[in-house]
């Protein structure tokens, strides 16, 4: 299908050339989400949340399931190691995957109290795992498993460098449902979304978060986000996929034709942008790479 951008600035086209298809490469999910690309085996590995199941894409193979049940685990990111890092929600836990299979436990509790249900985890060139915590896993909906809610807040966490416990890193009220977590190429910012904004945090030298703000308004359902090698951070609507310049400025809309829940750049170059567009894996070509992750 043809591109669409919606409310394009000279920004916009300055990383996406509009007179593309919307490449189709998977579909028949349920609700895809939480993807990431593995530089050593050129695949993006994905959730198919609502179907409780693990899948992975490649040029070669297409798409092929690779684990089922599989926790419901939602958003996932490699470490410099090959290991990958998966939120469950069924086990209200962020889950390290070695490259031979072990599998162990990162963080599933905050001062005794389990968490509620990770959604999307970062890693940052130190080593230190930051993840976001919202209570969806915990309903009476296909993406969890309805049990109580323990912990009494939505918070958003980081593990140091090596393990340990679970650091709270935001006031406890501060968000309704932190979900896509991401950093700036230099390491200096994280971006974090709620249900209607988009907040950026100064990162500490000790790795705490400082100076809270909203940095960008509107955003209606956001979910996953990631940042391109300039800096823009690009969030994930029920509508497509909102690119926002360095300084807040909407540079315009990837328009998507299913909720796009979330992204992740791969390919040799790391220009090919993965969207998870509901029952449909997808992808475009941009002309701006991914920011440089710990693992590439």
């Amino acid at each position: 299908m043809a591109l669409t951008l919606v409310d394009a600035q000279p920004g916009l086209l300055e990383l996406v050339d509009p007179d593309q298809e919307m490449r189709e490469l998977a579909s028949g999910f349920t609700f895809i989400e939480g993807p990431a690309w593995s530089r050593w085996d050129e695949y993006l590995v994905f959730s198919d949340i609502q179907d409780d199941a693990r899948w992975r894409w490649s040029a070669a193979r297409g798409a092929e399931l690779v684990m089922k049940p599989c926790f419901i685990g939602n958003g996932m990111v490699f470490e410099p190691d090959g290991s990958l890092l998966i939120c469950e929600h069924v086990t209200s836990s962020v889950v390290r995957v070695k490259p031979d299979g072990d599998r162990h436990v990162v963080a599933f509790h905050y001062e005794g109290t389990y968490l509620n249900s990770p959604n999307d985890v970062a890693v940052k060139s130190d080593g230190s795992i930051y993840f976001t915590d919202p209570d969806y896993g915990r309903w009476d909906h296909p993406v969890g498993v309805a049990r109580p809610f323990e912990l009494g807040f939505q918070g958003v966490y980081r593990v140091p460098p090596g393990g340990g416990d679970a650091e709270l890193l935001v006031e406890r009220e501060l968000f309704d449902q932190p979900n896509g977590i991401c950093f700036s190429p230099d390491e200096s910012l994280v971006y974090i979304d709620d249900l209607q904004c988009v907040r950026v945090f100064d990162v500490r030298d000790d790795g705490s978060l400082a100076g809270g703000r909203v940095f960008h308004d509107g955003t209606t359902h956001a979910d996953g986000m990631k940042v391109d090698s300039r800096g823009n951070l690009w969030c994930t609507t029920q509508s497509g996929v909102r690119v926002i310049a360095p300084d807040g400025e909407l540079l315009g809309v990837v328009a998507t034709p299913e909720t796009v829940a979330n992204i992740a750049w791969g390919g040799p170059e790391w220009r090919t942008l993965f969207l998870c567009t509901s029952t449909t894996l997808r992808s475009i070509e941009t002309r701006v790479a991914s920011t440089p992750l710990p693992y590439h």
